[in-house]
């Protein structure tokens, strides 16, 4: 039996997130959803990035405050409480690791016009390396896509087997809200 790792606990920052950070605009305001203990709200903090983290973890959510005070941090239940940000909107939105079905449209909502979400979670394949194996947190070939392609522009998307940090099947997405196009990274 292969041990539940994840990225969170190896500490290293997506190379998809790197990536796609400079197309949200500089010194705009940046959800981490399901920030976990932060690695990405301090990337973005370190960028000039106005964050606000949450997790429903409240012992790493209280890491990120003591490493980080200017990030905004909030404990919720994003699965079985109230979304927490009701009528706000981001400049970027940034998930990994994480999915949650039911949150997905309120994602979409909550991203400004010219906003950018980056998108990297498991997808089906990944039970045979470990967790999670759950089909209820595995994205289906081309999920990501078809459910933003209604409302979003897909700016660059991959899916398929990784082998870094751990051996993991994922879908990477990022998309915009922009009407012209970007440049790319």
């Amino acid at each position: 039996m292969i041990p539940d790792m994840s990225f969170e606990m190896s500490g290293i920052t997506s190379q998809w997130v790197q990536r796609f950070l400079p197309l949200i605009k500089a010194g705009g305001s940046v959800l981490d959803l399901a920030c976990g203990q932060g690695r990405h709200s301090l990337l973005l903090a370190e960028r000039g990035y106005r964050v606000e983290a949450v997790d429903r973890d409240a012992e790493a959510v209280a890491e990120i405050e003591a490493k980080a005070p200017g990030i905004v941090t909030r404990v919720a239940d994003l699965e079985g409480g109230p979304w927490p940000y009701p009528g706000r909107k981001f400049d970027g939105i940034v998930v990994t690791n994480y999915l949650f079905r039911p949150l997905l449209p309120l994602l979409l909502d909550a991203l400004e016009m010219d906003g950018v979400l980056i998108y990297e979670t498991f997808m089906v394949g990944n039970e045979r390396f470990g967790k999670p194996a759950n089909p209820a947190f595995l994205l289906r070939p081309d999920e990501l896509p078809d459910l933003v392609r209604p409302y979003l522009t897909v700016v660059a998307f991959e899916q398929g087997e990784v082998a870094v940090p751990r051996p993991a099947v994922v879908q990477r997405l990022c998309a915009t809200r922009r009407i012209t196009p970007c440049l790319l990274p």
